[in-house]
């Protein structure tokens, strides 16, 4: 028997809607997203998309009309329902702009919950973009079918996160000064990892970390990693040994 190929097929355009979506609905798409269809990938009237909501998962449409800056999309049919994120946050301190937008990219593709910007007295810039920051996140999911999207939280100064700090989660300071390694300290239950600025954290900020009852000090290894790295080596290591690519 010859093989079935794989529909909807790989190469099919992912996009993401703000609007709930329901089966039969017709969607009117316009702005960067149409131009994207339209003259990116070219699309004709007929040919499907697969759109996703961060509410209700993944469907199928088909292009029903094209218009010179807009076109409308029919949803066919369901294709899976949101997916169940691994319950991991990443408390980043700032760092320069396009390294903390790679770094939120990175962090959506690996499958974190919920991405924290974090101020801390070493911090190069003082400000953080929350439409910039989602944006990159939107454009990382559609990229790597993610159906939801992680959480942002607003800029917390330091001292302010470790005082809200919930009592049930885990907080792993990677810090560069030495801990536990990594992979040993890891536990069941909610997670998150702190990742210092450019310059590391002040004396009395590592002080003040190593001092709170739910944080543990964890090494990412030998060497002194930038904040890019350690970020995305971090994240990759709790998912290995409790995330979604656990056994």
């Amino acid at each position: 028997m010859p093989a079935t190929p794989a529909w909807p097929p790989k190469s099919t355009p992912r996009l993401f809607v703000e609007q709930p979506l329901t089966v039969g609905a017709t969607l009117n798409i316009d702005g960067n997203s149409a131009h994207y269809l339209t003259s990116v990938m070219r699309l004709k009237e007929g040919a499907v998309v697969k759109l996703f909501d961060d509410i209700s998962g993944e469907y199928l449409a088909t292009v029903a009309q094209l218009g010179k800056r807009h076109l409308d999309l029919t949803v066919d049919a369901k294709l899976r329902d949101r997916e169940l994120t691994p319950d991991l946050w990443i408390c980043q301190a700032l760092v320069k702009k396009d390294r903390f937008d790679w770094i939120a990219e990175k962090a959506c593709e690996l499958g974190i919950s919920r991405f924290v910007p974090v101020l801390t007295a070493r911090c190069v810039v003082d400000k953080v973009k929350d439409d910039r920051l989602r944006t990159h996140m939107i454009e990382a999911a559609e990229q790597c079918e993610r159906t939801a999207l992680p959480q942002i939280a607003g800029l917390a100064r330091l001292d302010t996160l470790l005082k809200d700090w919930p009592a049930e989660r885990t907080l792993y300071f990677c810090d560069e000064r030495g801990g536990q390694n990594f992979l040993d300290a890891i536990t069941v239950g909610p997670a998150a990892v702190l990742i210092g600025p450019e310059g590391g954290f002040t004396d009395s900020e590592n002080a003040a970390i190593r001092a709170h009852p739910n944080a543990r000090p964890v090494s990412l290894g030998p060497r002194i990693l930038r904040a890019d790295t350690a970020a995305v080596t971090a994240i990759s290591v709790w998912m290995a040994k409790r995330g979604d690519w656990a056994d």
